[in-house]
């Protein structure tokens, strides 16, 4: 996998400044106030970063959490999960394997046949229609 570098410079340039919050400052929308945590659409979600594709529309469910979420990522390689010990709690942070951006947390409280709820920020992503 070919990994992404960019400057501090670069990536503010590419991004909108609550993109960049999110993404890169490793922030959290409002719940209920992203571009995507309703869409219904087919489609492809990607990285506001790099374009990888990330989420299925197919695996998108309402968890009633306020945040897009998806049972499985399109390709495991292009997500990465580490621990995340931020406001003194014990979380796995998801983020873009090859542009290391922010995307959310990872859950283990999510519908067959995962288990998992990926609970993703609407700014970290892009939404591609199917055609």
């Amino acid at each position: 996998m070919n990994k992404i570098h960019k400057t501090d410079a670069q990536w503010r340039e590419q991004l909108t400044p609550e993109e960049y919050a999110v993404a890169r400052e490793k922030g959290t929308e409002r719940p209920f106030t992203g571009r995507y945590w309703d869409t219904d659409q087919a489609g492809i979600y990607r990285c506001v970063g790099c374009g990888t594709a990330l989420f299925a529309s197919d695996t998108k469910f309402d968890a009633g959490c306020g945040w897009p979420s998806y049972f499985e990522a399109i390709d495991p390689a292009n997500v990465r999960e580490e621990t995340d010990t931020s406001l003194g709690m014990r979380r796995t942070e998801v983020l873009c394997n090859v542009c290391d951006s922010h995307l959310g947390h990872v859950f283990p409280d999510g519908p067959p046949p995962t288990g998992r709820r990926y609970c993703i920020n609407s700014l970290s992503m892009t939404f591609e229609p199917n055609k």
